[in-house]
């Protein structure tokens, strides 16, 4: 595939802050650049504040003074679309309006040359309703960017019905060129990472709804034991509760109302209230002057028990191990449960005992400092203490939750991976673009399909299963992809 020349003039249309980060991007691998705004001075102003960004960067040696310099150069601030005339590429970056974009796409199609790339920024329209109607469908593109663009990897290249394959194939190539990972996919609801990324958000609310614990405390067992670098309910906080709920709602209505993608309760009272995170003072997390920051519930330190019979292969042995080099004996019938979708309660009266203590999954048990827990309802005090104190004299903070199915991590995990096996069944983006995507856009720690393989594809389907069981709720269905995998033992990740 090969890139857009650098000598190609790119257009970008909107000079807002993505807009902007996408003209510096271009800017600085070489291209010409006509920046233009329908608002009066936006698109002078935007050159100005790109030339400051690039300055700052070469005091700090992140380049050299010339070549932000020569960058800054590169950007034309123009006033009518007619100046765009030349562009071998026009990203637009403006309003998330269907009709608007297609006025502006009409526009550009007669001052543009016919051989001239035409691609949208739309983390969430259509590129196919977005193209239909134009004399030449084929060459609009969906170019998705991801805020702020100049720090973030991650390109959706998104391909309507009617898009043609060597236009998607030249702007994978440009963006690759400009120093991004490019992923291709299909114009559906959410593409890939706004669609598969819902579980992160849905079942941390499923959670919080069923009192499961507080947000902060959620929030630090995906931190901490899944090695997520943003807990859901922070991270909902820094995007704007208002504009996560849209994008909740706008996948769940593309997908004519799936369960799966049902948005919270909790999430629209909190818009209804004007609690939109930190941008209006107050979200999941009071961001007000002299306001305590909230803490994460942690078990108060318990005597390390002698002994303790823990369950789990595979993934979960190095728990085990981990707690045998604290010095535990490690043996007898095991207390400590890996989360398979069911409460300590349902696990306790499938064994016959009473005594049953859920763990969470956890990134890498060799190296976590928090670990989720769960105890069945029949559980005695000692046998929970024991179980507590082992996991503390290994050096882990254990977080009680209320006995819910699937505890925290296990449960996000798993429908991430059956989000993402759906995406790759129904031929939106290939197994390594949708792990490249969920790394690349939202920073996952590893991707959902090969997590889950890691994990073993045979729990992972028990965890879904135990799911849909426990809820009686279709949102649990597993992928026909997770299903036939886990039975054949083929990765998903291949």
């Amino acid at each position: 595939m090969t890139p857009l020349p650098p000598n190609s003039e790119v257009a970008v249309v909107g000079a807002g802050a993505m807009g902007a980060g996408i003209a510096q991007i271009a800017a600085q691998a070489g291209h010409r650049v006509h920046l233009f705004d329908t608002r009066m001075g936006a698109a002078d102003d935007a050159k100005r504040s790109i030339g400051d960004t690039l300055r700052k960067l070469a005091a700090k040696g992140k380049v050299t003074e010339a070549s932000a310099e020569a960058a800054t150069g590169r950007i034309v601030a123009v006033h009518a679309l007619g100046d765009l005339v030349s562009a071998k590429l026009v990203v637009e970056a403006i309003v998330e309006d269907l009709e608007v974009k297609r006025k502006l796409f009409r526009e550009l199609e007669v001052v543009v040359a016919p051989q001239a790339v035409l691609a949208s920024n739309t983390s969430s329209l259509s590129i196919t309703a977005i193209a239909a109607g134009m004399k030449q469908p084929g060459r609009i593109v969906g170019m998705h960017f991801f805020n702020p663009a100049p720090l973030l990897p991650l390109v959706e290249v998104v391909s309507g019905l009617a898009t043609d394959r060597a236009v998607a194939d030249l702007v994978y190539a440009t963006a690759q060129a400009w120093g991004k990972v490019p992923v291709h996919a299909k114009s559906t609801p959410g593409f890939i990472v706004n669609r598969c990324a819902r579980p992160f958000y849905g079942e941390a609310l499923r959670l919080l709804a069923e009192c499961a614990a507080t947000p902060a405390t959620l929030d630090a067992v995906m931190r901490e034991a899944g090695a997520f670098r943003m807990g859901p309910f922070e991270l909902m906080d820094l995007i704007g509760l208002d504009v996560n709920f849209a994008v909740t709602k706008s996948v769940w209505d593309g997908y004519f109302r799936d369960p799966r993608f049902a948005p919270s309760i909790l999430q629209q009272e909190l818009v209804a209230a004007g609690y939109l995170g930190r941008k209006s003072g107050r979200g999941y997390f009071d961001y007000g002057e002299g306001v305590t920051k909230p803490v994460a519930s942690t078990e108060p330190a318990t005597p390390r028990p002698p002994r303790i019979g823990i369950a789990g292969d595979g993934v979960f042995a190095a728990l085990r191990e981990r707690i045998g080099r604290a010095g535990i004996a490690v043996d007898g019938p095991p207390l400590l449960f890996p989360s398979d979708g069911r409460t300590a309660t349902e696990v306790a009266l499938s064994l016959g005992h009473p005594n049953a203590v859920v763990y969470d999954l956890a990134h890498d048990y060799a190296s976590c400092t928090r670990l989720a827990v769960a105890r069945a309802d029949s559980c005695s005090d000692a046998a929970y203490a024991a179980a507590a104190g082992a996991l503390q004299a290994a050096g882990i903070a254990v977080s009680r939750l209320d006995d819910v199915a699937g505890l925290c991590v296990m449960r996000t995990v798993a429908m991430l991976a059956n989000e993402s096996a759906d995406a790759v069944t129904q031929g939106i983006a290939s197994a390594r673009d949708v792990d490249l995507g969920m790394r690349n856009g939202v920073n996952y720690p590893i991707g959902p399909l090969a997590w889950a393989d890691v994990i073993g594809l045979p729990h992972v389907d028990r965890v879904l299963r135990n799911l849909e069981a426990h809820y009686g709720d279709p949102r649990y269905r597993r992928s026909p992809l997770i299903a036939r995998r886990s039975a054949t033992g083929v990765p998903l990740a291949e």
